[in-house]
């Protein structure tokens, strides 16, 4: 948060209880082929390919049917998480699917599941306690622990959406982005819990048309620290994300597709379609030692963008709405592995993770 004159404010918030976990070791049967069929994804920079996988994940086991997989990250061990819905409340399944779980014949998939470089389901598990509403974001630390945020708000705290912890300090960075629009740091786990720093306001479209640092036009939607120590955030219908030092000095903007998240939602209201989303959602950093490359998540036009570092303008674009393999629906988040290939996470209408391989220079 910051006063008129943008200067940093501190704050006596306290975090809310963002449910963490130690990453489980026990491995479970068989898992997920929640891919089917092959697609060619569009890609205008030859260097840099994404080409989908279709034999990953395996099937899951048991039965399991997920609901929307609401975020994905990948730990030290190249083991790929996700969060799903399947659990939330209301139950986020059709009513043909409620029958079948009635009747046996299928069975909700566990919140957490933990997938190997295989495709195989090595752990999964439930949320004890009181999880958070509508799960929306997962991210394994350095230490190993298993962070989960939800957009939903406990006790007037902040509505995650995403959660960065900073392998330098412990620092724990929130994408505090449905009811506020800001991003929030609290201390290392275990620490007292009060919010060390924060920035970010409300926005308007002609702070967006301005490239105005600290305002986000809505939701504050991912965090992420680069190797270079500077902080990223996903402006999702401001169509950028903005960069700022980790102690929250603007330093500049990224755009995807500047105007995708705002210039024509008159006209989507005429024609009863609803406001655009925004092209920023998520984002992760190519696997080399530089970063070289970034890739967005643009759920609105269902495209993964490629962005050159240096240059800080998409070079490619790779795929196409959809549900056959290597399309999406509601692209949602994105992460890398160790190899350098892209895992991305899809909600409502998508409902499963894909594996793309990466190949190109800088890979």
């Amino acid at each position: 948060m910051h006063d008129h004159e943008g200067r940093l404010l501190s704050t006596g918030i306290t975090r809310r209880k963002v449910l963490e976990f130690g990453a489980a070791a026990a491995v479970a049967p068989a898992v997920t082929a929640l891919a089917a069929g092959v697609a060619n994804a569009d890609d205008e920079d030859k260097s840099r390919r994404l080409r989908v996988d279709p034999s990953w994940p395996k099937p899951l086991p048991d039965k399991w049917i997920t609901a929307e997989v609401a975020g994905n990250a990948v730990d030290s061990h190249d083991h790929i998480w996700i969060v799903t819905r399947s659990r939330a409340t209301p139950e986020n399944f059709t009513d043909k699917e409620r029958r079948m779980v009635r009747e046996g014949r299928a069975q909700r998939s566990p919140t957490v599941i933990e997938l190997a470089q295989s495709g195989e389901v090595a752990s999964s598990w439930n949320l004890s306690g009181t999880p958070p509403d509508n799960m929306h974001g997962i991210f394994v630390d350095y230490q190993g622990y298993v962070w989960i945020a939800g957009n939903g708000q406990i006790a007037g705290g902040p509505t995650d959406s995403i959660v960065f912890v900073d392998p330098a300090n412990g620092e724990v960075y929130i994408s505090d982005g449905y009811g506020n629009r800001r991003v929030i740091v609290f201390g290392p786990r275990n620490d007292d819990n009060v919010a060390r720093r924060m920035w970010g306001e409300q926005g308007t479209i002609a702070d967006a048309e301005a490239g105005a640092p600290f305002r986000f036009l809505q939701v504050v939607h991912a965090v992420n620290i680069g190797a270079d120590g500077l902080v990223y955030v996903n402006d999702r219908k401001g169509d950028r994300i903005h960069v700022y030092t980790k102690a929250g000095a603007f330093v500049r903007n990224i755009w995807i597709q500047k105007g995708v998240g705002w210039r024509n939602d008159a006209a989507h209201a005429a024609a009863g379609d609803g406001a655009a989303i925004g092209t920023a959602w998520d984002m992760t950093f190519s696997a080399d030692k530089d970063q070289s490359f970034i890739y967005n998540a643009d759920g609105e036009q269902e495209v993964k963008w490629t962005i050159r570092r240096g240059d800080d303008h998409p070079t490619a674009e790779s795929g196409r709405g959809g549900h056959q393999a290597g399309e999406t629906t509601y692209l949602h988040t994105v992460a890398t592995d160790s190899n350098g290939d892209l895992y991305a996470a899809e909600t409502i209408g998508g409902r499963r993770i894909q594996k793309f391989k990466v190949s190109g220079e800088n890979t």
